[in-house]
């Protein structure tokens, strides 16, 4: 899938899954604030005031500097006067961390570039030099814990990073022994987001400091926040490459909205919580050099809101300060039982260890002056883009102990405008899941920043919907349809707040149910579709005769209350450690099964190798469930293929009919293929269980993937349509994105083509020449490397054997085989095997034959004939080709 160029939220301190910060106390409707804040104008800033009166530093008075200023006191008090801001730093809060974190309020609305999401976020502090005051990141990511003499070589060795530097404007206040800086400074590029800018659009947009602006403020005891409104641009539209914006009424300059938050780190810090790899949690990391005993010296903590029982000797206790979730005032108001159905729905766990009412959620006032970006708001948001389908649940953390402090849900639209407007276009076909970019950091390597969960999970729900209306079992403005998309929505936010609790994706829960518990509709309306909803869970579509059971997740599943378990049980200290292993050590009850991003493929360069990792399946077999939603697809298109349009319908829906399906067919290639040298994997710690970590998946099984990919995927028969119907899809004659007719053969041409490059990467030939070493006595029932290519190669050539036309499906097919078989030949590839080589030209020397053979056949049409030739002729140039081979 594509990837925009979303914000990577690269530093410290962000997470996602996509305080205690737990908002204002229970008994307040709303926080109370300083005086209300005044929108500044935009334009250029005034020059400095000339120095009146100074003092032996050559700086004037602190009363002189905010003569006329309006104060709004707080952890930094700010002083405004127009649309002047000034900062007054205490000298006892020199070189005193803070948490500092910059959120994005309004942006430009494509290509990543979105309002309403968690930003950048550092531990960070005031440093005065001489008159200069910077903002410096502090570096957290190498301790010496208490050892002085490695404090000093880590201080040496490892430097922090300037954030910022602004003048220092007063003399020391003579009571409160504090200075001004000017807040200008802020009006500069601190995020980093102008390199997103020319990610997303190929231009040098420059950051215009004149035209940037402070728009309100807010300070409190433990928080000073200032929204600021940064102006980009650039002078002309270069042509080349360039990709100009397309939403804004002149693509040269536009508005990016930040919410800056200086919040105070927890006095007390919470006590940490190590982390364990047979379960999912987002943690804090750092490299501990305190000692040399250590044979891993990396150390990781478990991301958790502070919860403490008001009566911890009591069973079920109330918080002594919940978590708050806020939902932000821009939420559509019909969606917002649901949204908070999501979010309560993970109190269940909370209870089952022993607290009440864990987590909390508030509505924000719609006459509210607050924003829900700031630090002290954990939020849920809405948000809309052109191109915006994702949700995300990202979270700033104290990295000294792991301690949540704040998390802002951010939430697209895809669901109130609807996944049917937004999947239409051929693109969807080569299009991949919107960024879930994983924002990384030297000194924490499991930081996945976006969660691509309600973008699949729209297109999801477009294709159960579109196959229950073809079948005349829906209509897609019924009630039915509603409570549908409501439960959808539910589901997504469930997963994000997951994320926001510190849980990470766990991509084998959906094989925790039994597949043929999923036709039992009473049991998967109690229990869910899924061992949890921190998978990416396929909707539960019955073929047609079939028992229908839920058609998604509706609660939480059994891993969710273990991880939750094991991040919040209250443990007294000295038990913690035999505790916690205790809980972990259930990693081997089949409902609890974990795999993260890495395990499911597609992160880090990492392919997958484990066939029960994925993202969007169900059940225990994911390969009956790939043989399924192909059927689903192919019913899909022939119901569509057979009705008859009516004068009121969508003109382009058919034509998305079309595209839906084949989103499904190329989900279904996806998992067969892992199958194909596949090692299913368990999380098992040295001497916890005598389970393998890794087993070669079962060989019938692994052939069974082989078929179904030889005769569904590579066969034309899986991809015929009729022509009427073919030349009766219009594109959409006001708004010109899709240009005349659809295009069969490259749609199915990019399905084959993600099998192949599976089936020939050089991971599937190391595994599989591998085998014999894993399997002892059993290796001679192993599939063989050279049973995967031959049977490839025969699924793809057959016409060669049978002397028999070859269509255009076929040949774009062969075409492509051929590539990558003359690509192997000539120039290899990294990782290889020698072994994998020599059985491509054995093959190759074979094919060569058939080719030759088929090309005499004058029978056959011109243009079969001509592919014949062609593929002959490279096929032949590539066998007579020297390599050099390393």
């Amino acid at each position: 899938m594509r990837r925009p160029a979303i914000w990577g939220l690269s530093a410290l301190l962000t997470l996602s899954g996509c305080a205690t910060i737990v908002t204002p106390p229970a008994a307040a409707p709303a926080p109370v604030h300083p005086p209300a804040p005044t929108d500044a104008p935009a334009g250029p800033r005034p020059a400095p005031a000339p120095l009146s009166r100074t003092d032996s530093s050559g700086l004037r008075p602190f009363t002189d500097v905010v003569r006329g200023a309006t104060p709004s006191e707080g952890y930094f008090t700010l002083w405004r006067k127009d649309e002047r801001v000034w900062l007054e730093v205490p000298e006892a809060q020199f070189d005193k961390p803070f948490l500092l974190s910059i959120n994005v309020h309004s942006s430009v609305g494509e290509r990543g570039l979105y309002a309403s999401q968690m930003g950048n976020s550092w531990v960070a502090a005031f440093r005065r030099i001489g008159n200069q005051m910077q903002l410096v990141a502090r570096n957290v990511g190498f301790r010496g814990d208490g050892n002085v003499a490695i404090e000093r070589a880590l201080a040496q060795g490892f430097s922090d990073s300037l954030l910022g530097s602004t003048p220092v404007v007063s003399a020391e206040h003579p009571e409160r022994k504090s200075v001004l800086v000017d807040a200008s400074f802020l009006l500069g590029d601190i995020s980093g987001y102008s390199s997103q800018i020319e990610a997303a659009f190929r231009l040098p947009y420059s950051f215009d400091r004149n035209n940037s602006f402070f728009e309100r403020s807010w300070a409190s005891d433990g928080m000073t926040t200032l929204n600021v409104r940064m102006h980009f641009s650039t002078p002309r539209m270069p042509g080349g490459g360039a990709t100009p914006p397309t939403t804004t009424p002149d693509p040269r300059s536009f508005f990016v909205g930040f919410v800056y938050n200086f919040m105070r780190l927890p006095e007390e810090p919470m006590r940490p919580r190590r982390a364990d790899p047979r379960l999912g949690h987002f943690t804090d990391a750092y490299t501990d050099l305190s000692t040399d005993l250590k044979s891993n010296p990396r150390v990781h903590h478990v991301n958790r809101w502070r919860l403490e029982k008001k009566d911890p000797a009591a069973a079920l206790s109330e918080p002594k300060a919940p978590i708050v979730f806020w939902l932000d005032k821009n939420i559509p108001t019909r969606y917002r039982a649901a949204v908070e159905a999501g979010v309560l729905e993970w109190n269940k766990a909370f209870e089952r260890i022993g607290f009440l009412n864990a987590i909390v959620v508030r509505q924000q006032p719609d006459n509210a002056d607050w924003d829900t970006l700031d630090s002290r708001h954990a939020s849920i948001r809405w948000y809309v883009g052109a191109d915006a389908g994702y949700a995300r649940g990202p979270h700033h953390s104290d990295p000294r102990t792991g301690e949540i402090l704040d998390a802002d849900i951010s939430m697209a639209d895809v669901f109130s405008r609807s996944a049917r407007r937004f999947f239409i276009e051929e693109k969807a076909l080569t299009r991949e899941r919107p960024a879930e970019t994983h924002a990384t950091h030297p000194h924490s390597h499991d930081r996945h920043e976006d969660c691509s969960y309600a973008f699949e999970s729209a297109a999801e729900m477009d294709f159960v919907l579109d196959t229950l209306e073809a079948r005349g079992e829906l209509s897609p403005d019924s009630p039915e349809a509603e409570a549908f998309v409501q439960s959808v929505i539910k589901d997504t936010i469930m997963h994000e707040v997951g994320h926001t609790l510190g849980l990470k994706h766990n991509f084998k829960a959906s094989t925790a149910m039994k597949r043929e518990l999923l036709s039992d509709h009473q049991y998967t309306r109690s229990n869910g579709v899924s061992g949890s909803v921190m998978d990416y869970n396929a909707f539960n579509l019955a073929l047609k005769g079939e028992q229908q059971g839920a058609y998604n997740n509706s609660t939480l599943g059994p891993y969710d209350y273990w991880a939750i378990e094991y991040a919040y049980k209250p443990v007294v200290a000295d038990q913690e450690s035999a505790e916690l292993g205790r809980i972990a050590a259930r990693s081997t009850e089949p409902a609890l099964v974990y795999a993260d991003d890495y395990d499911a493929g597609g992160f880090g360069g990492f392919e997958g190798i484990d066939p029960l990792a994925n993202r969007f399946d169900l059940g225990d077999d994911p390969l009956a469930y790939a043989e399924k939603r192909l059927k689903l697809s192919q019913e899909l298109w022939q119901r569509t293929q057979s009705g008859v349009p009516q004068y009121e319908d969508d003109p382009l829906r058919q034509r998305r009919l079309l595209m839906t399906g084949f989103r499904q067919v190329n989900r279904s290639a996806e998992l067969a293929s892992k199958y194909i040298g596949g090692m299913v994997q368990l999380r098992d710690l040295p001497g916890t269980t005598k389970r393998r970590t890794y087993t070669p998946v079962d060989p019938a099984k692994q052939r069974q993937a082989l078929q179904l990919l030889a005769r569904g995927i590579f066969s034309a028969d899986s991809f015929r349509f009729r022509p009427e119907f073919l030349s009766s899809l219009p594109p959409d004659y006001l708004d010109r994105e899709s240009v005349g007719p659809v295009s069969v053969p490259n749609a199915v041409l990019n399905v084959q083509s993600a099998a192949l490059d599976r089936l020939l990467s050089a991971g599937v030939a190391t595994r599989l020449l591998d085998l014999p070493n894993y399997l002892g006595a059993a290796a001679k029932q192993a599939i063989s490397l050279q049973e995967v290519y031959r049977t490839l190669q025969e699924a793809v050539w057959s016409e060669t054997r049978q002397n028999t036309e070859i269509d255009r499906v076929r040949r774009n097919l062969q075409r492509e085989h051929l590539k990558r078989v003359v690509g192997l030949l000539t120039r290899g590839a990294a990782g290889l095997p020698a072994d994998a080589l020599s059985l491509m030209r054995f093959n190759a020397v074979q094919l060569q034959e058939q080719l030759r053979q088929a090309a005499g056949n004058r029978n056959l049409s011109v243009e079969t004939q001509a592919h014949l030739q062609d593929s002959l002729a490279m096929l032949s140039e590539a066998l007579r080709a020297s390599m050099s081979r390393g």
